[in-house]
């Protein structure tokens, strides 16, 4: 007997849908200011850091379709109790490193870039084995290249130098993050 199911065909198009439309005027619909301008400002980081305007805007719409994706699994209750035990985890990791963020930046010459490229490559593991079953090859090579791009330890070098070209804008993502960690987004 042929296994049909509307409600995951529904699911499989609601991902394939948003991941086509990963564009800045889309998201504006589905995550709030804040997070926009933190999304806009790694956005900034990421072309300067590259000097390549086209992959800057890959990893951003990469780091947009695989929360929108995650997203749509959640709303459609697709994750196991171990799986949202997994996202409870991969949650604090999260947290712990919007928080270890903002300690480095507030408190000068505490930047350690082993702890900081540590604490985003334990958050990737933590959603790949979240995704594992529920999501395509593609979207775990996603999932790797946000967070190998962002966890590069020359890149969080420069980000965290204090004359550096890039203070005003880990400025802007730090205050982002402290709107988020205050209003318990994340």
């Amino acid at each position: 007997m042929e296994s049909f199911s509307s409600k995951d065909m529904a699911m499989q198009a609601q991902k394939k849908i948003l991941s086509h439309m990963a564009n800045k005027s889309v998201v504006h619909m589905f995550i709030d200011d804040t997070s926009s301008e933190i999304l806009d400002e790694l956005y900034r980081v990421s072309k300067e850091y590259s000097g390549n305007r086209s992959e800057a805007q890959k990893v951003v719409k990469d780091l947009i379709k695989i929360a929108v994706k995650i997203g749509v699994l959640f709303r459609h209750n697709r994750f196991s109790p171990e799986e949202l035990s997994l996202a409870q985890d991969f949650k604090k990791k999260l947290h712990q490193g919007a928080m270890t963020a903002i300690s480095f930046y507030e408190v000068e010459f505490t930047f350690d870039k082993t702890v900081m490229s540590e604490i985003l490559t334990e958050c990737r593991d933590l959603l790949l084995k979240l995704v594992d079953s529920h999501l395509t090859p593609k979207s775990h090579g996603r999932i790797n290249h946000v967070f190998n791009h962002y966890s590069d330890p020359e890149l969080l070098t420069q980000l965290y130098n204090p004359d550096g070209p890039f203070k005003p804008n880990l400025t802007k993502i730090c205050t982002g993050l402290n709107c988020l960690l205050e209003e318990g987004t994340l």
